[in-house]
């Protein structure tokens, strides 16, 4: 009865402090203009407000006071989730990290490895497709380099604002390298609207419209367009093609920009060849740079390796890191066993953080197994726990 009543507080805290880290209250500050707060937004502050979240809980929730507390994270969350056992291990007992790119980082992952999963991703389901990708650069640039084929393509895209400029081309191709991003991230096995509303297995959907590779400019773009239309509007709903919005326009993302020009600084780059993206070498001075422009700060690339560790985490314990190979994220996650007590499950059908999400009837065997390993790692640290209290 103890460890059952110990297992259900857990529950409590854990899913509370779950939903405390998808309530992205750095967006808030943010979206109160108020500005002055920006310094607070840090993964070492986030980690402290949980401390106090989780004191709090203990002693103000009737028999919490020794019960044992896991973290939960995916991608960020996740990082988070791994770095509070590493920081407090005498607050949390252990952590679920899923999708946790604690590796992503100067010096340690190539930036040319995310780019490539993403590439592999659509180029297993059609080598065709990744060269339409590829292919559609050249495409843009040869059919906007002049009036009539900018209008053209805000036609034929159904933009929602014409392209006039260069700085406007610049800004559709930055969302299409979003858009195939995002699709690598949730190729779920079943429909889901994490990023967007999306059909099961997305990608192979977004595929079956891009098969002619040679095709000329305008033909091939048109493919394109069809692919996008998965991403932006397979509900129908939408009236025309906004670049300024790459995802659900609830998800904003303004306090992850500023702590990925501060501590979060994660390098991509990319070559056009062993991916299918235009070529983009990472630029640390103009990114720099970038980031002064629009917060008045300059980044600190090593900062979260050295308050962190990188993949010098040894001396941690009681984690479960979990990547899905198809996820272009778990290029920067722990895909070995660090220890006995900190453990990598790969989930070879699994994209961004898929064990986090309910059960679904289409799930993949590797999954399934993964959230049962998971059970068994949580039980093992709730009874090693409790077990100081009974004796």
């Amino acid at each position: 009865m103890e460890v059952t009543r110990l297992l259900h507080i857990t529950l409590l805290i854990t899913l509370l402090l779950y939903f405390c880290q998808a309530y992205n209250y750095e967006t808030y500050f943010y979206k109160q203009k108020k500005l002055k707060y920006t310094g607070y937004l840090t993964s070492e502050q986030a980690l402290a407000d949980y401390v106090e979240l989780i004191t709090y809980l203990k002693s103000a929730i009737d028999g919490a006071k020794n019960s044992t507390v896991v973290a939960f994270g995916g991608s960020y969350g996740g990082m988070l989730a791994a770095w509070f056992r590493m920081k407090y291990p005498h607050v949390v007992q252990g952590a679920i990290a899923s999708s946790a790119p604690i590796l992503q980082f100067t010096d340690i992952t190539p930036c040319e490895d995310f780019g490539k999963l993403v590439t592999a991703d659509f180029s297993k389901e059609s080598p065709e497709c990744a060269n339409v990708i590829r292919n559609s650069w050249a495409a843009i640039d040869s059919v906007t380099r002049n009036e009539a084929g900018l209008a053209w393509l805000t036609q034929a895209w159904s933009l929602c604002k014409p392209l006039k400029t260069p700085q406007d081309i610049t800004s559709l191709k930055n969302y299409l390298v979003n858009v195939w991003t995002n699709l690598a991230m949730v190729d779920y096995p079943y429909p889901a609207n994490f990023l967007a509303p999306l059909p099961a297995y997305p990608i192979k959907v977004v595929c079956s419209h891009l098969t002619e590779a040679n095709n000329d400019p305008k033909p091939l773009l048109e493919e394109v367009f069809q692919g996008l239309t998965v991403y932006f509007n397979y509900t129908g709903d939408s009236k025309c093609l906004d670049i300024n919005q790459q995802a659900d326009s609830r998800l904003d993302d303004y306090g992850w920009d500023f702590q990925a020009c501060t501590e979060m600084v994660m390098p991509f780059c990319y070559n056009g060849v062993e991916d299918f993206f235009e070529p983009a070498p990472w630029d640390f001075k103009s990114f720099a740079q970038t980031c002064y422009q629009t917060w008045g700060v300059y980044p600190r690339p090593f900062m979260a390796v050295h308050m962190y560790g990188g993949k010098d985490i040894s001396a941690a314990s009681n984690i479960v890191f979990t990547n899905g190979l198809l996820d272009p994220w778990s290029t920067g996650g722990v895909l070995w066993n660090v220890s006995e007590t900190v453990v990598s499950l790969i989930i070879p059908e699994g994209a961004h953080h898929l064990d986090l999400r309910g059960s679904n009837p289409d799930d993949p065997p590797s999954v399934i197994q993964a959230r049962m390993i998971e059970k068994t790692h949580i039980q093992n640290w709730i009874d090693e726990y409790s077990a100081r209290y009974d004796e």
